[in-house]
């Protein structure tokens, strides 16, 4: 049962690993790696709008180098149009031909509007994650939202985004308010106090993993620690990007990656362990109350 519970898992994480012009060495599948197999997560804020001054139209190639140079297994997008989502999904499924691959997104809101807000191209603009899965054997479900907290004085509505596998995996992005630093802390506590357990409710624990541009730091006030659960471990890039996670989930390393000037943010890049399956984790039907960690 450990054997299968790892594969599952280890093909609920598998995402992306494209390649461009730069040859990779090949990496060994999945679901034949060892159980201290390292997983690594990349953040990339793309501000691909076509609207902001940081807008270069070359981001989205300059994901693919990346991506195709440091080979991750977790991709998070930020500032993205849903195009951009579309055509990763598609070179992902090349690299990936045996594979079922999946891509999720969500617009942010337009308040004037009362829609979604869209880039200069006319697509829906958010938030996004890449991966591939193990849809044979791994059932997986997508959910998002809008934060009830929200700054009237920006036009957008920011959103969250998470994949889940139960049983074994709980990813989620997000792109915190970048007009209000205290909306943005409401955002973050909504998530991770609120988004997130309702989830383990609904499907029963697993290791959570949260990736994102946050627009909160932890050398400023309000500081972002003080919205993240005190058994979280988290990482950042020295100012507003993070990788968070339960304290099943190892954070051995992280890296900046830059952006060769594509976009006003490096990537993120940290490298972690998914620790063995815990004898107290039971789902809902078994309990009828969420499953933690005993």
């Amino acid at each position: 049962m450990a054997d299968r519970w790892y594969r599952s898992l280890r093909w609920a994480l598998a995402v992306v690993c494209l390649v461009a012009a730069v040859t990779v060495p090949a990496r060994p599948p999945l679901a034949t790696r060892t159980e201290s197999s390292a997983l690594r997560v990349l953040q990339l804020n793309l501000c691909n709008s076509g609207r902001a001054g940081c807008y270069t139209g070359r981001s989205v190639t300059a994901a693919v180098e990346v991506i195709s140079a440091e080979v991750p297994d977790v991709v998070s997008l930020n500032e993205t149009c849903r195009g951009d989502v579309a055509v990763l999904e598609a070179a992902l499924a090349t690299v990936h031909p045996d594979d079922t691959v999946m891509s999720a997104f969500k617009a942010a809101g337009d308040r004037p509007s009362g829609a979604v807000t869209r880039c200069l191209n006319g697509e829906p603009y958010g938030i996004g994650l890449l991966t591939r899965v193990d849809a044979t054997t791994t059932p997986y479900t997508v959910r998002s939202g809008i934060y009830p907290a929200q700054d009237v004085s920006d036009p957008e509505e920011r959103a969250w985004l998470c994949v889940q596998v139960p049983g074994s995996l709980h990813a989620c992005t997000t792109h915190l308010a970048a007009t209000s630093i205290t909306v943005a802390l409401d955002q973050c506590r909504h998530l991770l106090d609120a988004v997130v357990p309702a989830i383990r409710r609904s499907v029963g624990y697993a290791p959570t993993v949260l990736i994102g541009d946050l627009n909160l730091r932890h050398d400023r006030s309000p500081d972002v620690r003080s919205c993240v659960p005190p058994e979280y471990l988290r990482i950042d890039d020295g100012a507003l990007q993070h990788v968070m996670t339960t304290p099943d989930v190892t954070i051995c390393c992280r890296r900046s990656i830059g952006m060769h000037g594509a976009t006003d943010h490096p990537g993120l890049l940290a490298t972690l362990t998914i620790e063995g399956r815990h004898p107290g984790w039971t789902t809902p039907a078994q309990t009828g109350a969420p499953a933690r960690p005993a």
